[in-house]
């Protein structure tokens, strides 16, 4: 395994394995006829837009002009088989025109780097996708952890009030804002997506030992708080 490797060379060289065992032997086990290839490339694309919007006409054209509707059933291929996630937006109605396309994310951190082609941690501090990664991890936590029968999704506006995700427990809302800083700073989109969504509170979850209070309803939290925050609300 990728984790148990004794160097980070044989961790890359394990997950790159990986990958093409997955694209070459189990989606065609499993059924699935793409070419490899071509979902390889895709694959690829996903992993260059972590965590922006979904838009599945543009991915055609850089595809070479393939359809939305198979750009969409390539994406569904990653997400039933747990490579992807499709996070998507909370359509509350607020009066605002709202962001309607899902966001999607590599769920495995290890294989969103292999896919870059970033083999070591200090490759990883100084690229582009460091703070699009650690919003990806973080993702996962929160939906490790958040209660049995939640629901997960995010929030925009056209005007671009903005949280990352929001969880919704019952009649319950905690909305997570994720930022890659020691000292991580919210805008004013954070308090009035706060206000628009009537979240029960909001964190900040930041590479932090120690959480502290942002203001009313609102706290900054390490990952490792993540799982105290669906218990203390």
């Amino acid at each position: 395994m990728s984790l148990l490797a004794t160097g980070e060379e044989l961790s890359f060289a394990w997950r790159q394995d990986f990958i093409q065992a997955f694209l070459q032997r189990d989606l065609p086990a499993l059924g699935v006829g793409v070419a490899p290839d071509t979902l390889h490339r895709f694959w690829r694309m996903l992993a260059h837009l972590q965590g922006q919007v979904f838009n599945a006409s543009a991915l055609g054209a850089s595809l070479g002009g393939v359809a939305h509707t198979t750009v969409a059933r390539y994406l569904d291929i990653l997400v039933e088989t747990m490579m992807v996630r499709r996070l998507e937006p909370e359509l509350r109605n607020v009066g605002k025109r709202l962001v309607k396309s899902p966001k999607v994310y590599l769920r495995d951190s290890g294989l969103l780097h292999a896919l870059l082609g970033i083999r070591r941690l200090d490759d990883l501090q100084g690229h582009p996708i460091v703070g699009a990664s650690w919003e990806g991890f973080v993702l996962e936590q929160i939906a490790a952890h958040m209660p049995a029968g939640s629901s997960l999704g995010f929030y925009r506006t056209a005007a671009g009030t903005e949280m990352d995700v929001v969880v919704a427990t019952g009649r319950r809302r905690v909305g997570f804002e994720i930022r890659f800083a020691a000292a991580p700073k919210v805008g004013k989109g954070f308090w009035l997506a706060l206000e628009d969504l009537e979240l029960d509170a909001a964190c900040v979850v930041a590479p932090v030992e120690r959480g502290y209070p942002l203001g009313a309803n609102a706290e900054v939290v390490g990952v490792h708080q993540i799982e105290g925050v669906f218990s203390q609300h």
